[in-house]
């Protein structure tokens, strides 16, 4: 059986001119591999301004003229070329998108939520959907004839949550989808997240939050500097001794409840030729200065390290 959403080593990288006629090609992701099932929360984990908003750019069609693509996606073992992403993308494939920009600034939000409807009767039904999780979230009817230059950052965001829940998407990409919401307004989005996997529905998950991921989805994918480094189950990534990579576990043990241990060292802006965590590695070995592992399946767990063995048996 094939799975839901299927990205297999894809790279994306940008054309650019710098001091007039110098081109330069800026890679942002490379050899990316990622799998969802139905009935699946996959939470792609990262920090801010990685480049990871360019994974669902890339499976909805919409990345810029001067992009370069490789690799291969697959939606339910069928191949995504540009006419299927288009055919594909505000029905079956739905995206909450990062920035409250994707609002239409000429367009009454009810009506975005709502989006195209084929007929009158598609457009009640929808109607009905749209106020009872406008309602969910706090937005009276009052907001339904607003445009999005009078609302609120929080209410924006609510509206671009909607505008993905309105539907009945098979796969949902959700960008970022808790920024800017009060505590009350992330604990409903992670319920409506979760219900979505409940029935039957794929999500992938695109956040900086941690915490977010670690209670919302059912495996991790750790991005770091363009590459997918470590994907495994949630329950793992909540203790250090349960994940493979040297930087996951220093990412475990960041976190406040876990005594705040800071590592030194930021990721690397311009690609080298080995190990994308090189620099920062406390088992780094001499082939990881210049050759780039592959990520490779160790007992159920995708890891990209040479030496993750050594890490994980405390030597």
């Amino acid at each position: 059986m094939s799975k839901l959403l299927e990205v297999n080593n894809l790279s994306i990288s940008f054309t650019q001119y710098v001091q007039g006629l110098n081109r330069h090609d800026s890679k942002v992701i490379t050899d990316l591999t990622i799998d969802v099932d139905e009935s699946e929360i996959v939470a792609i984990l990262g920090s801010s301004g990685s480049g990871k908003s360019l994974l669902a750019h890339s499976i909805l069609g919409i990345l810029p003229y001067n992009s370069h693509v490789t690799g291969e996606i697959k939606y339910e073992g069928q191949v995504l070329d540009q006419e299927l992403k288009e055919k594909l993308r505000g029905d079956e494939i739905c995206l909450i998108p990062q920035s409250v920009n994707f609002l239409d600034p000429l367009m009454k939000v009810a009506e975005q939520a709502i989006g195209e409807c084929r007929d009158e009767n598609e457009h009640k039904e929808k109607k009905l959907r749209q106020r009872e999780i406008f309602d969910k979230y706090g937005l009276d009817e009052s907001v339904d004839d607003l445009y999005p230059f009078e609302l609120s950052g929080g209410m924006a965001r609510k509206v671009l949550l909607s505008t993905a829940l309105v539907g009945n998407p098979k796969l949902l990409i959700a960008d970022e989808p808790t920024p800017g919401l009060d505590s009350k307004s992330v604990k409903e989005t992670i319920e409506d997240i979760r219900n979505l996997k409940e029935n039957g529905k794929g999500v992938l998950l695109i956040t900086h939050e941690i915490d977010v991921a670690l209670k919302t989805a059912d495996r991790i994918a750790i991005f770091y500097s363009g590459y997918v480094i470590e994907i495994n189950t949630v329950e793992n990534f909540k203790n250090a001794e349960n994940v493979l990579h040297p930087y996951s576990k220093a990412l475990i043990n960041s976190l406040p409840r876990n005594g705040f241990n800071l590592t030194e060292g930021v990721q690397p802006l311009d690609e080298g030729p080995g190990c994308p965590y090189y620099e920062n590695c406390p088992i780094r070995l001499d082939k990881c200065e210049k050759n780039k592992p592959e990520l490779i399946d160790h007992e159920g767990v995708m890891i990209r390290c040479f030496n993750f063995e050594e890490v994980n048996d405390g030597t």
